[in-house]
């Protein structure tokens, strides 16, 4: 198997030289898709490095308006280089915008918008991830034709692997695919599937330790069966025939989570099936399993599986033809 991976790794395209990998970052901007980008070039620059004589391709680096340490939006916190650095004119850069809940509140920092506006004068290629696009749009900035950071049908039809790829690995290994081929980016494909999300989407079953006491088990049907309203924790007590204190304890003690941990996984497992099988629209899903709307839902999906909603019916979409049998 080796052998033959190092056989395929010789035919690559001719490497390239060193390319500089900018994610530009801002608080509460998304982790999970900045992390796979950082994984995608790590992974082509270990492949690289097995060839005689081959030195690393990409360089990755945060960046941030000021630079220093920047929060995620699951508060993770993470060192950045400022937008006043400046790399050797003969090596290439692509820039990667982060998305995020905070992506519009960093539209306003005119040090990001002016960055964004000289490199893409400089033809410095640019990809925004999902509600990073807002900040490109926010320079004024044209996106000609469909960026494949909204999801690249052929990538996920070539690697069979990507099938659940979020939409930012499959950019970037576009990327390492025009560098230096396929035989690099099927290795890094196959490695990429087995850390990605269940077929489904959906979240570990909310219970999976189920409560003992009937108390607490007709709370849990009471809750099921309200999901789409507005549920308050003395409302679901008062379901429960229990005292709001002695409930939020027995609930934890006996589930391992609280109620409005429950009622949350419950309420995102709901809507992923409503995108599976019907064709509602985003917004009347999201209202349907008791969000406020579909920028809520969005926010969820991307913070629990690292896609969107649309994302997310697309890919079902697709797997749901490609099961189907041919036409007589």
């Amino acid at each position: 198997m080796e052998a033959h991976n190092c056989a395929s790794l010789q035919q690559s395209k001719a490497i390239r030289p060193l390319t500089h990998a900018n994610i530009l970052v801002f608080d509460g901007f998304a982790l999970p898709d900045v992390s796979v980008v950082v994984e995608v070039f790590h992974k082509a620059n270990s492949l690289i490095a097995s060839l005689p004589e081959r030195p690393p391709l990409y360089e990755v680096t945060l960046r941030s308006a000021a630079g220093g340490r920047i929060a995620s939006s699951s508060s993770v916190f993470v060192s950045t280089e400022g937008l006043d650095v400046h790399r050797p004119a003969d090596d290439r850069e692509v820039i990667f915008i982060a998305g995020g809940p905070k992506a519009h509140e960093a539209c306003t920092d005119v040090r990001i918008v002016d960055w964004l506006r000289h490199q893409q004068s400089c033809s410095t290629r640019i990809e925004p991830i999902a509600e990073g696009r807002c900040l490109l749009e926010a320079t004024g900035i044209s996106i000609a034709g469909p960026s494949a950071i909204s999801g690249d049908a052929s990538l996920r039809q070539t690697y069979t692997a990507l099938a659940q790829a979020p939409p930012a690995a499959l950019t970037a290994l576009r990327i390492v695919e025009e560098d230096v081929g396929a035989s690099i980016v099927k290795l890094i494909s196959l490695s990429l599937s087995t850390h990605r999300p269940a077929a489904s989407g959906l979240l570990p079953d909310p219970l999976s330790d189920r409560p003992s006491s009937d108390n607490i088990k007709l709370a849990v049907r009471w809750m099921d069966a309200n999901v789409a309203s507005r549920i308050s924790i003395d409302a679901v007590a008062e379901a429960a025939a229990m005292s709001e204190r002695n409930f939020l304890r027995r609930f934890r003690s006996e589930t391992g989570m609280t109620p409005s941990d429950y009622l949350l996984r419950a309420r995102f497992n709901l809507s992923c099936r409503l995108l599976r099988e019907t064709r509602l629209p985003v917004d009347e899903i999201a209202r349907r399993c008791g969000f406020s709307g579909g920028r809520q839902l969005s926010i969820l999906f991307r913070k629990f599986i690292s896609t969107t909603p649309t994302a997310y019916r697309g890919t079902h979409k697709e797997a749901s033809a490609a099961s189907l049998p041919p036409d007589a």
